[in-house]
C-alpha cells in the first residue's frame, strides 16, 4: 500500500517575475530590493579558487587518486563539477530544450502549473512564508519526482510531450547516477557502502527548475538566497552556462564558472547528518545580471520521509563524537521549510552542542 505523502511546508503565491518585465523597467520593484545582502563578490581572477572537478568515469574505473580528489572536495568544499557522469548527452539537451521553452509557456498555460495555496510545488517561489517578506528574483517550477507516489497529480502528468517523457528518463538517469556517487563517497569515508546507501533504499527526488531573468539592477536583487540544500545529494544541470551561482568558501562568494557537459553536485545537510560532519553542507546563492537570463535545474535527493536519520554509526567514534541528534527525514523538512532564517541556521539546532562543548579539546 502506497504510505501517505506528508505536508512539508507551504509558501503564497507570488507574480511570476517574467512577466513583471514586460512593462518598462528601470529600477527593481520594492519588494525584490534585498538591502543588506552581502555585496562581497569576487570578480573572476587567475589567482582564485576554482571548485574541484571530479571524472566519474575515473572513479568507474577504480583510480584511487580520484577517489582521493572527492574525499577532498566533499570535505573541503561540499561542492564538486561531475564530468563523464554516462547521462547521455543527447538527453541532457533535450531537456535544457525543454526547460527554456516552458519557461516561455504563455502566462495563460504557466497557471495550470501554478502553486496551489498551501503547497510548495508548483511554478511560483519558495519559502514565502508572509506578504511582507522580500522576494527573490527569480521563477521557479517545482515538483516531487520519486518515488512516484509522492508525485503531485496535477503537475508532472500535465507536462507536455516530448518533455514530459524526458523529464521521467532524466530523473531516473540522476537517481542512478547519485546512488553511484554516494557508493564512492562511503568508499572514500571507508565504511560499507550500504551503511550509507540503506538509507537511500526509497529514495526521495525533487526536481527544480529555476529561471533568473536580468534585472535593471541587479546588485539590489538576489535570485535565490544564501542557504544550504536540506537534502542529501544536489546535481545541478546549468542549462544556459551562464554564471550566477556563487559558494561561501573562508569567508568569499566564490563564483562557479559552468563547465560544458558537467553536473554540479553538492553536499546537503542530510549528508552531512549521515556523514557525521565529515563532508558538510555548504550555503551557496544565485546572483542576478543586468544583461543575460540564467536558467538551471536542480535535482535534489534524499532518503525517503519516513526514515529516522543520524551519524552512521561507525563514523560515530571516541574520537569523532555524534554531533547529531536523530530526526525523522519529514520532521527535518517540515523544520527546513517553516524557517526565515537563512544560511544553515535549520541544520545548527541539530547539533549536539553538551558534546559539541565538552569533545572541544579532544
Amino acid at each position: 500500500m502506497e504510505a501517505e505523502v506528508p505536508k512539508l511546508g507551504s509558501s503564497l503565491q507570488v507574480p511570476s517575475v517574467k512577466e513583471l518585465l514586460k512593462q518598462p523597467m528601470t529600477k527593481a520593484p520594492a519588494q525584490y530590493v534585498h538591502p543588506n545582502q552581502d555585496h562581497v563578490v569576487v570578480s573572476y581572477r587567475t589567482s582564485l579558487p576554482e571548485i574541484p572537478v571530479i571524472d566519474l568515469s575515473k572513479l568507474l574505473s577504480e583510480d584511487v587518486i580520484e577517489l582521493e580528489n572527492l574525499d577532498h572536495a566533499c570535505k573541503e568544499w561540499g561542492f564538486f563539477q561531475l564530468i563523464n557522469h554516462g547521462v547521455n548527452p543527447s538527453l541532457v539537451e533535450r531537456v535544457k530544450i525543454g526547460v527554456e521553452e516552458f519557461f516561455n509557456l504563455p502566462l495563460e498555460e504557466k497557471k495550470k502549473y501554478w502553486q496551489k495555496p498551501g503547497e510548495i510545488e508548483g511554478f511560483g517561489q519558495l519559502l514565502v512564508l508572509s506578504k511582507e517578506q522580500k522576494l527573490e528574483w527569480a521563477d521557479i517550477f517545482a515538483m516531487n519526482t520519486l518515488p512516484l507516489y509522492t508525485r503531485n497529480p496535477h503537475l508532472f502528468p500535465s507536462i507536455p510531450q516530448p518533455f514530459r517523457d524526458n523529464l521521467e528518463t532524466y530523473s531516473l538517469e540522476l537517481k542512478d547516477t547519485c546512488l553511484t556517487v554516494l557508493g564512492f563517497m562511503a568508499k572514500a569515508l571507508k565504511i560499507e557502502p550500504n551503511e550509507l546507501l540503506d538509507s537511500f533504499e526509497d529514495i526521495g527526488q525533487v526536481m527544480r527548475m529555476n529561471y533568473y531573468p536580468p534585472c535593471p539592477q541587479p546588485e539590489l536583487v538576489i535570485g535565490l538566497n544564501p542557504h544550504s540544500d536540506a537534502g542529501a545529494l544536489s546535481i545541478l544541470l546549468q542549462v544556459n552556462e551562464v554564471d550566477g551561482l556563487q559558494i561561501r568558501k573562508d569567508g568569499m562568494w566564490i563564483p562557479i564558472k559552468p563547465v560544458s557537459n558537467a553536473f554540479v553536485i553538492n553536499v546537503g545537510d542530510i549528508l552531512e547528518i549521515l556523514t557525521n560532519g565529515i563532508y558538510q553542507s555548504v550555503e551557496h546563492r544565485a546572483t542576478i545580471n543586468s544583461v543575460k537570463e540564467r536558467i538551471s535545474v536542480a535535482t535534489f535527493h534524499r532518503p525517503g520521509l519516513n526514515r529516522v536519520i543520524g551519524p552512521v554509526p561507525s563514523l560515530v567514534t571516541p574520537e569523532r563524537y555524534a554531533m547529531f541528534r536523530k530526526i525523522g527525514v519529514a520532521d527535518y523538512y517540515k523544520g527546513y521549510f517553516s524557517r526565515t532564517l537563512p544560511g544553515k541556521s535549520y541544520i545548527d539546532l541539530l547539533k549536539i552542542q553538551d558534546d559539541v562543548d565538552s569533545h572541544k579539546n579532544t
